[in-house]
């Protein structure tokens, strides 16, 4: 007489293939999805989004067929989840208005990964953008996860939605030196700097007049907007030497 294999281990056995098999399936999807896009120069938000779609997809078939494996009514499922609906969408609000916003996102190009972007005094440079949150990662390698419904009510600036990226940096001209000659010299000296783009052309504008002395800004253009703070500070410890010189000098003069 041929005893029949225990039902439940034959469904855990079934329920093991499936998972491995989902695995399978969701590691050479993302695989083909990454090699298809480096070919044809896809944006790299777009592959990442391509692929949570399919994790996510694939996560919820596997978990179908491993409840039917068990016994469970996936109709009868369906039919609670239409009863419940509406408790079900307002426990998932948060949920759903992060994946809305992320297509919104995509669809607008506001940002894409690469990008650096700054949130709530917080900036980074984007290396995920999901369906649900946004991660990115700061100059000292702080990792920053947000929900994306976040960038559809808060204010948020993108750093390099242009290709270029200004440097200004404010400066107090003592009355005692002599202004054209001290505005040319700081044209020069920021125009000298090796990350100083030639077009536009470095300048210097004049803001006010107070009583210490004439407030200007100098205004130079650079490439990469992730050293803009680090080419400020080299351009302000130049702009001081200089100040410093003519300061001498008149001095002398005098």
């Amino acid at each position: 007489m041929v005893v029949d294999p225990d039902p439940l281990y034959i469904n855990l056995i079934k329920i093991a293939i499936i998972l491995v098999v989902s695995l399978i399936i969701t590691k050479w999807s993302i695989y083909i999805v990454k090699k298809i896009g480096s070919q044809f120069n896809f944006e790299l938000t777009l592959i990442q989004v391509i692929n949570e779609i399919i994790k996510y997809s694939v996560i919820a078939v596997a978990i179908t067929l491993c409840l039917r494996e068990v016994g469970v009514d996936i109709n009868a499922i369906i039919v609670s989840l239409g009863i419940v609906g509406i408790a079900v969408g307002f426990a998932a609000r948060d949920t759903l208005s992060n994946f809305i916003a992320g297509m919104f996102i995509l669809a607008d190009q506001s940002f894409k990964v690469g990008d650096i972007i700054e949130m709530s005094g917080k900036r980074g440079k984007v290396i995920k953008l999901g369906l649900r949150v946004t991660t990115i990662k700061t100059d000292d390698n702080k990792i920053i996860t947000i929900p994306n419904s976040t960038f559809s009510s808060s204010v948020y600036v993108n750093y390099t939605s242009r290709e270029t990226r200004r440097v200004e940096l404010n400066v107090n001209i003592p009355y005692e030196i002599e202004l054209e000659e001290t505005v040319n010299s700081m044209v020069k000296v920021a125009s000298n700097c090796q990350w100083a783009l030639p077009q536009p052309k470095p300048n210097v504008l004049i803001k006010e007049m107070t009583d210490t002395g004439i407030k200007a800004t100098i205004n130079v253009w650079v490439e990469d907007p992730w050293k803009v703070d680090t080419y400020k500070s080299q351009l302000a410890l130049k702009v001081k030497e200089l100040l410093v010189v003519k300061d001498c000098r008149e001095n002398v003069k005098e």
